[in-house]
């Protein structure tokens, strides 16, 4: 079996050496680049399983680079920073960060982390977190292709983040059911997210405005949201 492959992008040197350590000995290809430019070019050379990211870098912005990798690779990223405001971290989710590390951090949490977003990705992969088993799903002038995990509009590409896929997979594959924001927050973020619920309206709103989704994705007031049955 091909192991797991992990791209860290952090300039201090001796942090970035203890995570490669660490996370070989769990079993885990690890390569390491030092700046944000090296980097992308061991993303593009490597197409790596996850990226651990640290969000300030020597010669670009951390950010940058996640919402590069979220658009080109569509991976898994851990964002490793030493800014521990919710606001900020809130910023780095919505450019397509999955989870957090805040600097000092145990290298216990680390490995705990990356086995929670990759158990998370294995789940949705296997048809999209309980969606009925179609490869194709389509309503109105949306089709998603579950294998290729890409969602079409009138037959053109819509461009949505690996969380965006994930949160619709998930509210179209139970249908009327209402799901209140901590819901989808452990269903699509994971029980251990370290964000809040306004993540939840964030990621609702962009679906809902790329996919023109108004009528679908509904509002329950004072509870959470719901994909509506409706025949096509």
């Amino acid at each position: 079996m091909d192991k797991t492959k992990i791209l860290i992008i952090e300039d201090e040197a001796a942090i970035a050496d203890l995570l490669a350590y660490g996370l070989g000995q769990e079993g885990y290809e690890t390569a390491v680049a030092l700046t944000g430019e090296d980097g992308l070019r061991e993303l593009a050379r490597r197409k790596p399983d996850l990226l651990l990211l640290d969000w300030m870098l020597p010669d670009r912005s951390g950010l940058d680079i996640c919402r590069h990798a979220t658009a080109e690779y569509r991976i898994p990223i851990l964002m490793i920073t030493a800014k521990s405001d919710i606001t900020d971290k809130i910023l780095g989710l919505e450019f397509g960060a999955d989870d957090y590390i805040t600097k000092p951090f145990d290298l216990r949490e680390v490995k705990a982390r990356i086995r929670t977003v990759l158990r998370r990705v294995a789940l949705a992969n296997r048809n999209g977190a309980d969606a009925e088993e179609e490869e194709t799903i389509r309503f109105g002038n949306v089709e998603i292709s579950l294998a290729e995990r890409a969602v079409r509009k009138d037959g053109d590409l819509v461009d949505l983040t690996p969380k965006e896929f994930d949160l619709l997979i998930a509210l179209y594959g139970r249908r009327g059911r209402i799901f209140t924001r901590t819901e989808l927050l452990d269903l699509v973020w994971g029980y251990d997210f370290a964000g809040d619920t306004r993540t939840v309206d964030t990621h609702i709103q962009r679906l809902r405005k790329k996919l023109d989704a108004s009528d679908r994705i509904s509002t329950v007031f004072g509870v959470g949201y719901k994909f509506e049955k409706q025949a096509d």
